[in-house]
């Protein structure tokens, strides 16, 4: 971390609603030195803010600043630095929730002398002041956004340390062999023993080996940090809508038996085996019938070409010449459905084995459906959480190491010892800037700028 970074973290005490808008119960977080000043001018009990049990709730008056007026009636916590989330000395205060009550308190506490934290600057102190790494910051986010239990406990699992912990590893791996050819160059002309150039490739190899099973892990990652695009798309009334209804478990599409019924694309969040889906109902596909149906069908496809997967659907009822997808569309990872098969069928059994039969209305298939859904996206089957996914920043770091790694090969070699010590010295970096050991002002700003403010 920069020395500039570093030193503006402690200069104010910053204030933030740590808690949704509209609930119940309102918490207003401080951070800094001023924390336990700022609450003492603001509260009433029967001891001083400053002598109350740390980590201890604890009742009293909330009041106005200056005026002394009482605003509310709540709870109050201090945590005393070093022992706190952020590192430094640390108050929450607790007031009724529901807008009003928690905005005095906050505009009371902003008046007594603390500054209005930025988005994710509480997350932000604790990572410059040593209590948790940039993975586990990351990680905090990840929590905040995550959409299914999978992504949730993948991000408690980054947050207890996890992905950090192996990024160390290389990390010290790295500088080991770096320390190694240093020494060499140093001490070259004394007589000490040095590891072989054999053993330090070897060393590297296997570093390499390491940094790409971790980048295996990143579909996990970003699939269950992003989710998917599932697009169903299809000529008109082949149940398009009525499968969406099934999957959600409610009606949230328009079902009628008049074709074109859907003029718009419709999107709504579900799961499915655990992973996160935006689940996107389209116009069905056919000659427009007038310019607002034409409008319809442009954006199922260009839902189409954004899907991430597409479930193809026609009617068992139906010729399937009629019902043929958009040749474009072949490259596309496709599942091909026959819905309506609780109804008669004019498709012949042999020309849909390679269709998963399913009715909206009983829901028979689904089960199968689901199946090829978890199968299309991972690959194989896919119950449990990972240990550990990278996302996209660590991915393209890891690659940037190991891409170091490799060019310091031939050089190791070669015992061209101060080329292949260049080449260690950027992949040692690459690999820091993912814990955070080197990492610039801008890369912090993108990274904290994904937090909401009072985290």
């Amino acid at each position: 971390m920069t020395d500039q970074a570093s030193s503006s973290s402690h200069h104010e005490t910053i204030a933030a609603v740590a808690t949704a808008a509209g609930g119940p119960i309102g918490v207003i977080r401080l951070s800094g030195a001023d924390s336990e000043e700022i609450a003492t001018s603001i509260w009433r009990s029967k001891f001083p803010f400053n002598q109350l049990p740390p980590r201890r709730l604890t009742l009293g008056e909330i009041l106005s600043y200056p005026e002394g007026e009482p605003i509310d009636r709540g709870m109050a916590v201090r945590f005393p630095a070093p022992a706190s989330y952020t590192g430094e000395d640390m108050v929450e205060i607790h007031g009724h929730g529901g807008g009003m009550a928690i905005r005095r308190i906050l505009l009371s506490v902003l008046a007594a002398g603390a500054r209005h934290a930025e988005p994710g600057e509480f997350t932000r102190r604790a990572f410059l002041n040593g209590k948790i790494d940039l993975t586990q910051a990351e990680a905090v986010a990840d929590m905040i956004e995550a959409q299914s239990e999978m992504a949730l406990q993948l991000g408690k699992r980054q947050l207890e340390g996890r992905l950090g912990t192996r990024i160390s590893e290389l990390y010290d791996e790295i500088q080991s062999i770096l320390a190694e050819i240093e020494s060499r160059l140093d001490f070259s002309e004394q007589d000490i023993s040095f590891a072989t150039p054999e053993k330090l490739i070897n060393e590297v190899e296997l570093i390499i080996k390491k940094i790409n099973a971790l980048q295996e892990t990143r579909l996990e990652g970003e699939v269950l940090r992003h989710g998917i695009r599932l697009v169903l798309a299809g000529p008109p009334n082949v149940g398009k809508s009525s499968l969406m209804n099934a999957i959600l478990g409610r009606d949230r599409a328009i079902v009628t038996k008049i074709p074109g019924t859907t003029r718009d694309t419709l999107e709504e969040f579900a799961h499915v085996r655990g992973i996160p889906v935006r689940l996107i109902d389209t116009a069905g596909i056919r000659e427009a019938r007038d310019s607002v149906e034409h409008a319809g069908i442009e954006r199922t496809f260009s839902s189409m070409q954004e899907a991430q997967v597409i479930l193809w659907i026609i009617d068992g009822g139906r010729s399937m010449e009629e019902q043929k997808m958009p040749p474009e569309f072949a490259r596309h990872p496709v599942l091909k459905i026959i819905n309506k098969i609780d109804q008669p069928r004019a498709v012949s059994a042999s020309a849909i084995d390679d269709y998963i039969k399913t009715s909206a209305v009983t829901g028979e298939g689904l089960p199968q459906l689901y199946d090829a859904i978890e199968k299309k996206v991972w690959h194989t089957p896919h119950q449990e959480t990972p240990e550990i996914a990278v996302a996209p920043r660590h991915a393209a770091l890891l690659t940037e190491a190991r891409n170091a790694l490799q060019e310091s090969l031939q050089p190791l070699r070669e015992e061209w010892m101060e080329l292949a010590a260049l080449n260690l010295r950027g992949a040692l970096e690459s690999i820091g800037k993912i814990h955070g050991r080197c990492v610039e002002p801008d890369i912090l700003e993108t990274i904290f700028s994904r937090f909401c403010i009072g985290k």
